[in-house]
C-alpha cells in the first residue's frame, strides 16, 4: 500500500494528477484511521495503462470505459464498440501518417534512406508492415 507522495514518486505521475483520478474513478484508494489515502499495488498498473492510453490519444472518459472494460467480468457491448471504433480510427491515422513518412523517404537519396532505416526497429518495421496490410 501506498500513500499519495509515495505513488506519486514510483509512477513519476504528480499528487495532483493522482488527486485528480482518484476523483475521476480511474484510480481506488482506501482511508487510513487518520485520513490519509492508502493506494493498492494495482494502482501503479493503473497509472500505466493510463499512460499508454493517452499515448494513444484517448480521452479519460475513454480511458475510463476502457478500465471498467479490463476489470469487468462482463462484456459491455457498448464500451467495446467504442474501443473498436477507436483502435479503428487510430489505425486510420498512423496509415496516414505512415503514408505521408514513406512518401517523404521516396524524395531521399539511397544513403539517406538507408540511414534512416536503420533507426527503425524490426519491431516497429513489422508493425508497419502490418499496419498497411490491415488498413490497406
Amino acid at each position: 500500500m501506498y500513500r499519495i507522495g509515495e505513488l506519486s514518486k514510483l509512477s513519476e505521475v504528480s499528487k495532483r494528477t493522482i488527486d485528480y483520478y482518484t476523483k475521476m474513478g480511474l484510480l481506488k484508494c482506501g482511508r487510513s484511521r487518520n485520513n490519509y489515502r492508502y493506494y493498492h499495488e494495482e494502482a501503479l498498473a493503473d497509472l500505466k495503462l493510463i499512460e499508454q492510453c493517452q499515448r494513444m490519444k484517448m480521452s479519460l472518459h475513454e480511458i475510463k470505459d476502457r478500465m471498467i472494460l479490463l476489470k469487468s467480468n462482463q462484456v459491455d457491448q457498448s464500451v467495446l464498440e467504442k474501443q473498436v471504433t477507436h483502435i479503428r480510427d487510430e489505425m486510420k491515422h498512423l496509415h496516414n501518417e505512415l503514408h505521408e513518412v514513406l512518401q517523404a523517404m521516396e524524395s531521399l537519396g539511397d544513403e539517406d534512406r538507408n540511414r534512416m532505416l536503420k533507426q527503425v526497429t524490426p519491431q516497429a518495421l513489422a508493425l508497419f508492415q502490418t499496419l498497411m496490410v490491415f488498413s490497406g
